[in-house]
């Protein structure tokens, strides 16, 4: 069963519509309830880092999520701003993120050329894992998916991050510390490519 924390944040629908088509068991969670019991769980984002957290901590759920993603070690994937929210801090606002890797959240350099006229990063892009298991099996050596982002999420172990695309610079476009895994692209847009990326955090 997947299980995805509706917090008024996020592609909820979209994402729920390509489990129920590839016949995985999935379900929305918007109470303690509904998100106490998840197996998997999935944390959409969309939108500022400061507002994002603000709905999350308004939600009164906060609790409940620490304690299925670090004491009952349940999977959890990050999308997007989710995944910017695994993070400690972000340079885009002042509160402080889960916490649950040891990463910060980072502007693009506008010093760097080609990413200087060119925020947000939005639109395809090239995905390369380190490992083509886990969230990229059957996904081969390069995937193409779908960006809409000014901020990265910057691993301080470098081992943790899980896939590299470059945008004037390589950045960390997937990250996986034990149970829980982030990717900065939004798999709902990605067409083949997310569609077997979400399967795979179904099996996992």
């Amino acid at each position: 069963m997947i299980t995805i924390f509706d917090y008024g944040v996020g592609n909820i629908q979209a994402l729920a519509n390509i489990y129920k088509r590839l016949n995985i068991a999935v379900r929305i969670a918007r109470t303690v309830e509904e998100l106490a019991g998840a197996e998997r769980l999935i944390l959409p984002g969309v939108g500022a880092f400061d507002w994002a957290m603000a709905r999350l901590e308004k939600s009164g759920m906060r609790g409940v999520l620490d304690d299925l993603v670090l004491s009952k070690g349940r999977p959890v994937l990050g999308i997007c701003v989710g995944m910017q929210m695994m993070a400690k801090r972000s340079e885009e606002g002042s509160r402080e993120g889960l916490g649950w890797i040891d990463a910060e959240v980072r502007k693009f350099e506008r010093a760097v050329p080609s990413q200087r006229a060119y925020l947000p990063h939005m639109g395809w892009n090239d995905v390369e894992p380190r490992s083509q298991e886990g969230l990229f099996r059957d996904i081969g050596a390069t995937g193409r998916f779908y960006f809409l982002h000014s901020y990265y999420v910057a691993p301080k172990d470098q081992s943790m991050i899980h896939a590299v695309t470059d945008y004037g610079r390589a950045f960390a476009s997937s990250v996986r510390s034990g149970n829980i895994y982030g990717v900065q692209f939004h798999p709902e847009k990605s067409h083949q490519w997310g569609i077997q990326m979400l399967k795979n955090f179904a099996e996992l």
